[in-house]
């Protein structure tokens, strides 16, 4: 297991750290629900680390990142970011990513902790026909997630940069915590604003303890990555391995809005052919209706008790106060209002097929 660089400061604030996709992660501080509120009301920072990071470059970049994701690449300005997806050749997903526009031939993207060295390989098969400047930054650079509506308040006096004029999926690059040319990006997965800062192992000590500094005020805490998960869950993001993984389709995931078939990429075609003859099964976000928790790998049901598909992501909702999940069932079993039932143990739970977010603010 790697430590990433803040390892010792997170024992020293008592984080329950536990191994996670290769590191040794902080997962809890004071406790899930308490650490999810505060995200939601005020502001808290995770540490979000072991995510990977490649730096893709040259005259090329843009024909190998078009090649080996499903969005449109090419729709990039500079400073902007966008969400995307690795297609496999078998109608399923190596992995999903955050693509950055650095510079005109220059892109980052930023991938799963627990895909790393999949995801290289991957982009390095392709590549050869590109010959685009790859470099692997994940060992060298550290990641913060500063989230919560009062994140740009109690940043703002850190950076010269005016944080509230960073939109959704846009980024800047510039001073922040008294180090030059951080990325200042506000991409974060917990629908409840903020930004993440990428910057160098060795300065992240330094922007860690200023950022506590500065939202001392604004009753800014730790996070772990417990919450991290009941906090995108409430928006109904995708988590890699739970929702999606490398038998499931963009299509059959609810992605289709990160799949442009405007442009040639990896198993475009059987893509288009799935879409066009719509898919056997869908993604589906559901509520329980009655007191109960559903976890993931629990088995949906439908009303004779027939196994229709599985819980791919569940809790009980700290906003919503009742269980709420996603899975995959077919497509009849898929529309708004559908009643299913949720196993658990040995009591079939009633619930409904519900639209995300989950969680409205």
């Amino acid at each position: 297991m790697k430590n990433i660089a803040l390892h010792h400061v997170h024992e020293n604030l008592g984080a329950k750290i536990v191994p996670f996709a290769g590191y040794n992660m902080p997962v809890s501080y004071e406790g899930v629900t308490a650490e999810h509120l505060t995200v939601r009301e005020s502001v808290g920072v995770f540490d979000v680390s072991h995510m990977g990071e490649f730096l893709v470059s040259g005259e090329n970049a843009l024909a190998l990142i078009q090649k080996v994701t499903s969005n449109d690449a090419s729709k990039l300005a500079i400073g902007d970011a966008q969400y995307s997806c690795f297609p496999n050749e078998e109608n399923g997903i190596v992995d999903d990513l955050i693509c950055y526009r650095i510079k005109e031939h220059q892109y980052l993207l930023v991938v799963n902790a627990s895909n790393i060295e999949k995801d290289w390989n991957w982009i390095s098969k392709y590549n050869s026909a590109f010959k685009a400047d790859l470099k692997d930054l994940s060992d060298d650079y550290s990641l913060l997630a500063i989230q919560g509506p009062k994140a740009v308040e109690a940043m703002q006096s850190l950076s010269s940069l005016d944080l509230a004029d960073i939109p959704f999926y846009k980024f800047k690059v510039g001073d922040f915590a008294g180090i030059e040319h951080v990325i200042i990006s506000a991409t974060g997965y917990t629908g409840s604003g903020g930004f993440e800062i990428y910057c160098k192992n060795s300065e992240v000590e330094q922007i860690w303890n200023k950022v506590f500094e500065a939202g001392a005020d604004f009753g800014i805490k730790p996070i772990g990555l417990a919450a991290r998960d009941t906090l995108r869950l409430e928006m109904g993001y995708c988590l890699y391995g739970n929702d999606i993984d490398d038998t499931t389709s963009p299509i059959e995931a609810g992605l289709g809005w990160i799949t442009k078939f405007t442009k040639d990429f990896v198993n475009a075609d059987a893509l288009a052919k799935q879409k066009a003859e719509k898919p056997e099964r869908r993604l589906v976000a559901f509520e329980l209706n009655e007191r109960g928790i559903p976890r993931q790998g629990y088995d949906i049901v439908d009303g004779n008790g027939n196994v229709i598909g599985n819980v791919t992501s569940g809790t009980m909702s700290p906003n919503l106060g009742k269980g709420i999940g996603m899975g995959y069932v077919p497509t009849s079993f898929a529309k708004l209002g559908t009643q299913i039932y949720i196993q658990v143990r040995k009591k079939a739970i009633p619930a409904t097929i519900v639209k995300l977010p989950f969680y409205k603010g």
